[in-house]
């Protein structure tokens, strides 16, 4: 029998959106929402196996009900941008499913929803209506059956007429009589006031209708009555309001949303874009076309593979000075830990493969040598991995000259898939099999057979071969040669000795932080029981929820998928109105610094040097930051106490030395004054003024001295939030104020600024014309969304192409800040050493003897990196540990 799922697209969207966690893509787009509907999507087709699908969406804010109630709907917050601009990435992916999609100008999704039932009906077809809101309830009948979410997208409610009847004693018709009576304050449709839906179930049950209740209007008593009877057309009116409309003039008949199934290359496409990399695994799509790859791979292949174990040695001695490319295989994301694999060098139409564990035996020096030597070039994938992997078998890297996974980051910062695999895809030059094809996925992962093995090795290797030649001229032709070859290639090298350094963890000032920590937890954990009169799971969600609004009565910020909400947010909010609120956020902090950087640094301090040894990645973040993993020491929260004492651990490796810490100071704000040339903010920097208090100043037309710290505050929100291309809606949620006073803030700041405006207008035309954005290093951010004609999409990318160049900008100056010291270091002969960069900071160790030294040394070089038109300004500090030196 045919099975059609219509689905309200606007309102699952809504409910996806707040029900999951923020989440973007490699090049920023907001992508929760779409995940949130896919995966009720899945679930839905999985289980129905529907042979009809339509989602139906809302045209537009006006619709024929506005005609007779222009308020319909009016009290609803502007769509914040975050979730509208994933409408059109939700519109993609269901094409890509195959899966028809509606809307039609003047009317709703429901509107269309409920003609699609009504024709199902009439044609004796089941239906499932899938929507978050209750109106939907009308549609059921015989034949439809209408799913009501719950818990967001993760659960839902089914309804027939029968669970209607015994839920509300109602039929279907009647819920826009409930709806007539009680409103909806979401739709903002009146109602009756005073009337919920208790009282409304009430009179329905007594007389059935809207129309009745108004008939009978002298059988009833009292304030009820009279609410009633001043507000009688308001009722007729809310009714009418809540009835969909069932006979919209679709051009469409049930058998054009026919459902079936998708086409698997289509759709991984799709999902590749989004990077839903779960979801693809799931549907087996990681996997589509690998046999037809495979096939390609073996045909590309102009090499004969030579696996050198017993013998082969003499052979690829003689064949190293023609080396053209070399491949160093590892197991795990984490180079100081997975296993090594092997090597593959190719030179001609040879392609030599060794074991990694050969790279010990004696045969292996003629190896060792042209891996260490620097006059030899070594052109590879991920050369900074390379080192590290090499150098846990004790083996040095010199000669680097070419790395094509990070000259492919530079052409393009958000490709999403930059494996081998991927960059061929993008290049249109012959396949090789994926990594996950051949060994598997995380903890399934498998080394295969020697001979599979050596194959795989090879094609990777001549793959770096085959690529290198493209992403060079790319590099020449679009001005990014010295960007690369000045800095991000010799960067590499300089993180790679920083991380083999590692920086040394006393792991007794971390047991004795966390025995403090686990202290005062239990202390707070008491008064948090005080507090609310009894013992309760403060890390439970739902029970903190009760306590709070249940039982204490606080006010009700917003309700998740599970209840209540009571993210930190939401506790913000409400910590002026009891004191167990502040006591719950410190309890959270400390228990996730306990857990999470007590408990998390202690696993990763190696036994035998007592040191962390970071891993630093250059080809992550688009706008060119590095980032820092296993640990992430980044993240480490400075911004309270508790947190900043985690610093107290980390020290010096030899005795009688000082940790010296270097930190930019406001390096976005000063890259913003250079580009735009605002006169107010270059006259800030210039004279050495508190940039926060003299916007300020500006923004609210006060004197310094009249400056309060609530208004620096907000100014500095601004300032930081310029930066990043906040929006109102997100200024308004940092600042606790609406969004209308958000955005009048952000007009005042460039009145104040003026100069500010004239470059965000004159990068986006720019960007427009070029299709990209620079740093002042040539980096470069490609924006294919800036004249799109979407809205939400193009205001996606002007607003990338605002922030790109400040944001890029600083992490160039950072980054060249690097590398002018390990110069300085190298030409004095220095014994200090670089051993972290977190931010806009740069962490040394430093002999006592060298202090005076570095203590000018490190702004200096810091201050030099790049000239603008307003000084950079490097602060420096000095201690035992990393705490001290703040």
């Amino acid at each position: 029998m045919d099975k059609l799922v219509l689905i309200d697209g606007n309102s699952i969207i809504n409910r996806a959106f707040y029900a999951i966690p923020p989440l973007t893509s490699s090049n920023g787009l907001h992508t929760n929402a779409v995940l949130g509907f896919t995966t009720m999507l899945l679930r839905v087709l999985e289980e129905e196996k529907p042979s009809h699908v339509l989602v139906a969406f809302d045209a537009g804010k006006i619709t024929f009900r506005h005609e007779g109630y222009a308020e319909y709907k009016g009290g609803r917050q502007k769509t914040p941008s975050e979730l509208s601009e994933q409408f059109p990435l939700l519109k993609e992916l269901l094409q890509a499913f195959s899966i028809s999609q509606f809307e039609l100008a003047g009317y709703e999704a429901d509107d269309i929803i409920g003609t699609m039932a009504r024709l199902a009906d009439e044609q004796g077809k089941s239906a499932i209506v899938i929507s978050g809101d209750k109106d939907m309830l009308q549609l059921t009948s015989e034949q439809v059956s209408v799913w009501i979410t719950r818990k967001g997208v993760s659960e839902v409610e089914r309804y027939t007429p029968g669970e209607i009847g015994e839920k509300y004693g109602l039929t279907p018709a009647q819920i826009i009589d409930l709806k007539g009576l009680m409103g909806d304050a979401s739709d903002n449709i009146p109602g009756v006031p005073g009337v919920g839906e208790k009282t409304a179930l009430k009179l329905l049950h007594e007389y059935g209708t809207v129309e009745n209740v108004l008939e009978h209007i002298g059988d009833i008593k009292g304030k009820l009555q009279e609410n009633i009877q001043a507000h009688m057309d308001d009722a007729r009116m809310s009714k009418k309001l809540a009835t969909i409309f069932r006979e919209v003039p679709l051009e469409h008949s049930l058998n054009d949303v026919a459902w079936n199934g998708y086409d698997s290359s289509t759709l991984a496409a799709a999902m590749r874009k989004l990077e839903f990399k779960s979801l693809a695994e799931r549907l087996n799509l990681d996997g589509v076309d690998e046999a037809a790859e495979a096939e390609s791979a073996e045909t590309a292949s102009h090499y004969d593979v030579i696996r050198v174990e017993k013998d082969g040695w003499d052979r690829l001695n003689g064949a190293l000075a023609q080396a053209e490319a070399v491949l160093v295989e590892a197991s795990g994301e984490n180079p100081h830990h997975g296993e090594g694999i092997g090597l593959a060098i190719v030179a001609g139409t040879d392609c030599y493969v060794i074991p990694y564990r050969l790279l010990s035996s004696q045969e292996a020096a003629p190896l060792r040598a042209w891996l260490e030597n620097g006059e030899a070039p070594k052109i590879s994938y991920d050369l900074h991995r390379v080192e590290l992997v090499l150098a846990r078998a004790g083996y040095s890297l010199n000669g680097p000259s070419f790395d094509v996974q990070l000259a492919a980051y530079l052409l393009d910062p958000t490709e999403a898939d930059p494996s081998l695999h991927g960059l061929l895809q993008r290049y249109h030059l012959a396949p090789i099999l994926s990594d996950e094809a051949v060994y598997g996925r995380g903890a399934k992962f498998n080394v295969p057979e020697d001979e599979v093995l050596a194959k795989h090795l090879a094609a990777k290797a001549d793959a770096i071969r085959r690529l290198k030649p493209y992403l060079a001229e790319q590099l020449e032709n679009l001005g990014m040669h010295r960007l690369y070859y000045e800095l991000e290639q010799p960067l590499s090298g300089v993180l790679a000795g920083m991380e083999k350094q590692g920086i040394s963890v006393n792991a007794d000032t971390l047991k004795e932080l966390g025995t403090e920590f686990q202290r005062r937890i239990e202390e707070i954990t008491k008064a948090v029981y005080d507090s609310a009169g009894f013992e309760f799971n403060i890390g439970s969600p739902k029970q903190l929820g009760e306590v709070l609004f249940d039982r204490l009565d606080l006010p009700v910020i917003k309700k998740t998928k599970t209840g209540y909400s009571t993210d930190a947010e939401v506790l913000e909010k409400l910590e002026p109105y009891h004191e167990i609120v502040r006591l719950i956020l410190h309890y959270r902090q400390l228990t996730k610094l306990q857990s999470t950087y007590i408990e998390g640094l202690l696993k990763e301090i190696r036994s035998e040097n007592g040191k962390i040894h970071t891993y630093y990645r250059q080809t992550i973040a688009a706008t060119g930051r590095l980032s820092s993993q296993f640990p992430n020491l980044q993240n480490i929260p400075i911004r309270m106490e508790e947190g900043r004492q985690i610093r107290k651990a980390f020290v010096p490796s030899e005795p009688g030395w000082s940790i010296l810490a270097a930190d930019y100071s406001q390096i976005e704000l000063r890259v913003l004054a250079h580009i735009s040339g605002d006169e107010g903010l270059k006259e800030a920097f210039l004279n050495n003024m508190d940039i926060h208090t003299k916007t300020a100043m500006d923004v609210f037309g006060v004197q310094a001295d009249q400056v309060d710290s609530n208004m620096r505050r907000q100014a500095k929100a601004v300032n930081f939030g310029i930066v990043y291309g906040i929006s109102d809606y997100g200024l308004s949620q940092n600042l606790n104020i609406t969004r209308k006073e958000a955005a009048e803030f952000i007009e005042q700041y460039f009145h104040a600024f003026p100069g500010v405006r004239r470059y965000m207008v004159t990068i986006v035309e720019q960007a427009k014309k070029d299709g990209y954005v620079t740093t002042l290093l040539e980096r470069r951010r490609y924006l294919p969304e800036i004249t799109h004609s979407n809205f939400n999409l193009r205001s996606f990318a002007e607003r990338t192409a605002m922030n790109t160049p400040i944001q890029g900008t600083a992490a160039d100056i950072i980054k060249l800040a690097m590398m002018r010291m390990n110069e300085a270091l190298l030409e004095r002969g220095l014994r200090s050493r670089m051993l972290l960069q977190v931010h806009d900071e740069l962490v040394f160790e430093v002999p006592n003897e060298e202090l005076e030294l570095m203590k000018s040394l490190v702004p200096e070089v810091m201050k030099t990196a790049l000239e603008l038109d307003v000084p950079l300004l490097a602060e420096v500090s000095i201690g035992s540990n990393w705490y001290e030196a703040k």
